[in-house]
């Protein structure tokens, strides 16, 4: 028997690690199939920035960011992980992203 499984994307800051950690189990425990940040490079994957040049550091955040998009197309629809209501600037562009293509965004906080 094949399931109809909700597949959502995890959209926030990567300073807060151990919230995506806690939802991703949260929602997978409900049915759901989650997509996630590859790295949390603000909150213990220092060791993705060291020794990184400017330039490189640019497109590697920019390749992070389009990645991102394309985890929201796989998706049906995002949950913002917006502790003490903090959205950031990529966050936000991804949000805008997620509701031009049609996805439900969903909310950690209110």
């Amino acid at each position: 028997m094949i399931k109809n499984y909700k597949v959502i994307t995890l959209c926030g800051s990567t300073r807060f690690k151990k919230e995506f950690m806690n939802v991703q189990k949260e929602l997978t425990l409900k049915g759901n199939i989650v997509i996630s940040v590859g790295l949390f490079g603000h909150s213990g994957d220092n060791e993705v920035w060291e020794n990184m040049d400017e330039g490189t550091l640019t497109k590697t955040k920019e390749m992070l960011d389009d990645m991102h998009k394309r985890k929201i197309d796989m998706a049906d629809e995002i949950f913002v992980i917006n502790v003490d209501g903090y959205i950031g600037e990529s966050t936000k562009s991804e949000i805008e992203y997620a509701k031009k293509t049609g996805k439900k965004v969903n909310y950690l906080e209110k």
